[in-house]
Parts: structure tokens; C-alpha cells; sequence
């Protein structure tokens, strides 16, 4: 009988000390870590904002072999989802949903002509400002994310 008692009294759990420096571990991990992963997020952003403006530019040629010009900047993107009312031989809907917003859930802009090819597309990035430099970084359909 002595045994069981005496195993009952040592079977208590942790520690406070223990559960503190587990903590403090934790803690630390997470101060070393958490700071990486959220500068991943704006990258991850900025290159889905680079992949939706390719997709567009891919929907933007299509429509442009279609009809023979590319929308006008009054039309929009929403040309490549319904038809102009204007605009003979229109075969679309060009994207298969409506026109997503970018990724920091702000409006494209899309301007043809372009003052950099036949059109421009712009995502202004975390600010929905025009320049700037890492996450706000402007993301458009004439160069590269970082060029």
C-alpha cells in the first residue's frame, strides 16, 4: 500500500518552471520565424498579381484576334466577359469568371493604348498607389516582378 501512494504523489505533471521555459522556447521560435513567413506572404502576392495580369494578357490577345482590336480603355476588362454593344464578331466570354480584383483587393487598371505597348495592365500593389518598393511595389503587364 505504501507503493501506490507514494506513486500517486510523484505523478503530479509539470512543473511551472518547465511549462515557463517551454514557453519562452516557443516564444522565441515564433520571434525568429513569424517575421520570415509574412515577408513569403507579399511575394506570394505579388506573383499572383503577375499571374492574373498574364492571364488577362492571354484573354486581351484572344479577344484581339477576335474582333480585331484590343477593348478600349472605356470598355475594360469586363469587354473580355460581355459583349460591347458595339463590337461585331465577339466570340467570349474571354475569362471563364468574372474579372477578379487583385490580390490586396483592389481594382486592375487597364488603359489601351498603353503607354508601354498596346495596353497596360497595373496592380498597385499593398498600397493601391502608384510606385513603390517591396510588397507595394507596382505589378504590371510590361516587365517582370523585380525588374
Amino acid at each position: 500500500m505504501k507503493k501506490t501512494k507514494r506513486m500517486k504523489k510523484f505523478q503530479g505533471g509539470f512543473t511551472l518552471i518547465e511549462l515557463l521555459i517551454v514557453m519562452v522556447i516557443l516564444g522565441l521560435l515564433a520571434a525568429l520565424v513569424a517575421p520570415r513567413m509574412f515577408g513569403k506572404v507579399g511575394g506570394a502576392k505579388q506573383k499572383s498579381a503577375q499571374a492574373q495580369i498574364s492571364m488577362f494578357g492571354t484573354a486581351l490577345d484572344t479577344y484581339r484576334l477576335d474582333v480585331g482590336k484590343y477593348p478600349t480603355t472605356e470598355m475594360g476588362l469586363e469587354a473580355l466577359r460581355q459583349q460591347p454593344g458595339d463590337v461585331e464578331k465577339w466570340d467570349g466570354p474571354y475569362l471563364p469568371k468574372d474579372v477578379p480584383k487583385d490580390p490586396w483587393g483592389n481594382p486592375y487598371e487597364y488603359r489601351c493604348p498603353g503607354e508601354h505597348g498596346d495596353y497596360d495592365l497595373i496592380s498597385y500593389g499593398a498600397d493601391g498607389q502608384p510606385g513603390g518598393e517591396g510588397e507595394d511595389e507596382d505589378v504590371v503587364s510590361w516587365k517582370n516582378i523585380g525588374d
